[in-house]
């Protein structure tokens, strides 16, 4: 697949798969790191800290590469708040198409600490 900006086509140089390209298994990996503590944490806890507000912190990959993590919750059913409560983290490095469609994943918990869909 060859990049393009405006319907043109951009040379393949290493500059510009540079700029387009971002180690999607390190990002991968902190992503997955970082659902994993919050697994850790409890429903009322997760709630508390992340509902109607995004988090966003840096972290340095093993490749030296800084990424933005960002972390939300929301009601997983928006007519039962006090429900389910979906996680969700994104990543990514703020350099090329990456920074516009994020890696994602979340996860469900339920009031009683159970995860559910798992």
């Amino acid at each position: 697949m060859k990049a393009s900006l405006y319907g043109r086509a951009i040379p393949h140089t290493p500059m510009i798969a540079y700029a387009l390209a971002v180690d999607e298994a390190e990002a991968q990996a902190i992503l997955t790191e970082t659902l994993r503590s919050l697994r850790a944490l409890p429903h009322d806890a997760l709630a508390a800290r992340y509902l109607g507000s995004v988090e966003a912190f840096e972290v340095t990959g093993a490749s030296g590469a800084t990424y933005q993590v960002e972390v939300e919750a929301f009601w997983d059913h928006p007519r039962r708040p006090g429900g389910d409560l979906r996680v969700m983290a994104a990543i990514d490095d703020g350099r090329g198409w990456r920074s516009l469609a994020p890696l994602t994943d979340s996860f469900i918990i339920a009031p009683g600490g159970a995860f559910v869909g798992e």
